[in-house]
């Protein structure tokens, strides 16, 4: 796969993913007007979440002004590191290309909601009884997912990043 068709197919599937994390966050912040919804009641259900941290509300907490800072710097960090890599991988899979497309897109998603909001909108929440995952979104799923390929490929060896 050349160049030029290794950042289409990338930033292809990373603009698929911002396309549908802002409209999904858009309708929850728009449309959810309670606190929650069931939808497998005792599974799985719909919330309204802000998470001023990182992923999984790691480091989460009251907004601030130098944590938000470092969090959108580390942001704009990963997303051109994640553009250098596909640039300079040889002769990948196209798995792995939308692998790394779906972490430049969630990585993005989270990065506008940070940008313009000061925290991540996350609304959907698995838990069995009283124990909680912690509530997420479209963006940290489509990272979670390239992490998952990538992982996959390196360790069979499949892809080679460095």
């Amino acid at each position: 796969m050349n160049k030029t068709k290794k950042l289409m197919v990338f930033w292809g599937v990373g603009l698929f993913i911002i396309i549908v994390d802002r409209i999904t966050k858009w309708l929850i912040e728009s449309s959810l007007h309670y606190h929650y919804i069931d939808v497998i009641k005792g599974f799985f259900r719909i919330v309204k979440a802000r998470n001023t941290g990182i992923a999984f509300s790691l480091f989460s907490g009251e907004p601030n002004q130098i944590k938000q800072v470092i969090l959108v710097g580390i942001s704009l960090i990963a997303i051109y590191v994640l553009h250098l890599v596909v640039i300079r991988l040889k002769n990948p899979a196209p798995l792995f290309i939308v692998a790394f497309g779906l972490i430049l897109g969630g990585a993005i998603g989270n990065l506008i909601d940070r940008v313009m909001y000061g925290y991540v909108i996350d609304f959907l929440d698995f838990y069995v009884g009283s124990y909680h995952w912690p509530a997420f979104n479209i963006a940290d799923s489509a990272i979670t997912t390239g992490a998952a390929i990538l992982l996959i490929g390196i360790l069979s060896k499949k892809l080679e990043v460095l």
